[in-house]
């Protein structure tokens, strides 16, 4: 048995790399390269590192904060709706000393996360209201697609992993913890504050590890989804480029006016070398603006032809000479004045052609 398979039926597969006119696209309509993790890995860090180092700071900062309330606030003999005011100001600016500095250093951290995985970009597409978002048909293909459940198992495995660091630093730590039954305030304090930090940052390492695994397969579902079909890449081109029959109409255009508009300088030259049926190459020479003779026109065959019956109508004289006529078609374009090596032989045709005009 003999099964024929149309190929038709593939040309809709998208198996092509996406162009950069297609990543340019998607970049502007907001669809980029990012893993969400990643950037929460390098917030959680930077917060806990800042936390680790300006613990000190924070704590005089609470310490005042305190002390100021208990030795102020609280032994006011009178409270008015204006002492309501003054208290609701010291305590916005004491908590502004102890949170804004956390706060500046997420959203920079935030940024950079970003800025480091797909640079600056700025568009307002995500936010434009599309009912595609509000399908619950591709809402429910979205909750029971390959995506989701690798977002579940990246979730389970972010919670196992970073459980599993916390346990063992507690673990480790056991003695201490047991011990705080023990101690005063200040220590347990002191202990609690280490034991977090040290918790946070282990955690926020083994978070920016599974962002990596997460970036991996982020990269991969993102050229996935950029990919083309071969008749989506012809489609591009086309659009860019423009149809390619409606192009080639243009060129054939462009070719006869050009044409049109070196046929009109061939009655201006000075003589018309020749080989003798093939090439005809026009030039022209005035001693008194240029320096050497330029070509104004040359063709082959047909164009030849054209040149040479122009000639004629108008008295130009025809000299015969085909190395020369052929060097200087492969050599010297239209409007351009003949290199060195041709003076000579071009002058000695200038020459025959100018006693010829004074015989006349």
């Amino acid at each position: 048995m003999i099964l024929r398979l149309d190929l038709q039926f593939f040309a809709g597969e998208k198996t092509e790399k996406a162009t950069d006119k297609k990543r340019l696209d998607s970049r502007k309509k907001g669809q980029v390269l990012k893993s969400q993790d990643v950037t929460s890995a390098i917030v959680l860090l930077s917060v806990f590192l800042f936390l680790f180092f300006a613990a000190g700071f924070i704590r005089d900062r609470f310490f005042l904060f305190f002390n100021q309330a208990f030795t102020e606030y609280v032994s006011m003999k009178t409270f008015d709706a204006e002492t309501a005011m003054l208290i609701y100001m010291d305590v916005l600016i004491a908590m502004a000393f102890i949170l804004l500095p956390i706060m500046v250093i997420a959203m920079v951290a935030a940024l950079a996360g970003n800025l480091l995985q797909f640079g600056f970009l700025f568009t307002t597409e995500p936010l434009k209201f599309d009912l595609k978002k509000i399908d619950p048909i591709k809402g429910l293909k979205r909750i029971f697609s390959i995506r989701a459940i690798v977002e579940l198992l990246k979730s389970i495995l972010k919670i196992s992993f970073i459980g599993t660091v916390t346990f063992l630093i507690v673990w480790t730590n056991i003695d201490k913890v047991l011990s705080l039954a023990f101690k005063g305030i200040w220590d347990t304090l002191s202990t609690v504050g280490q034991l977090t930090a040290l918790m946070g940052i282990s955690a926020s390492f083994t978070l920016l590890f599974i962002s990596i695994l997460d970036f991996i397969y982020q990269k991969y579902d993102y050229e996935k989804n950029l990919r083309m079909s071969k008749q989506d890449i012809k489609d591009e081109h086309k659009n860019t480029e423009g149809d390619p029959l409606i192009k080639s109409r243009i060129k054939q255009r462009q070719r006869e006016m050009a044409m049109r508009r070196m046929m009109q300088e061939v009655p201006e030259a000075d003589v018309i070398i020749t080989n003798p049926t093939h090439y005809a190459i026009a030039l022209k020479y005035d001693d008194g603006d240029m320096d050497a003779p330029v070509i104004v026109a040359k063709g082959v065959d047909f164009v030849a032809q054209k040149i040479k019956m122009i000639a004629q109508e108008h008295d130009i004289v025809t000299v015969e000479n085909r190395p020369l006529a052929r060097s200087l078609y492969d050599e010297v374009e239209i409007g351009d004045r003949i290199p060195e090596q041709f003076f000579k032989a071009v002058a000695e045709i200038l020459a025959y052609v100018y006693r010829i005009q004074r015989k006349i």
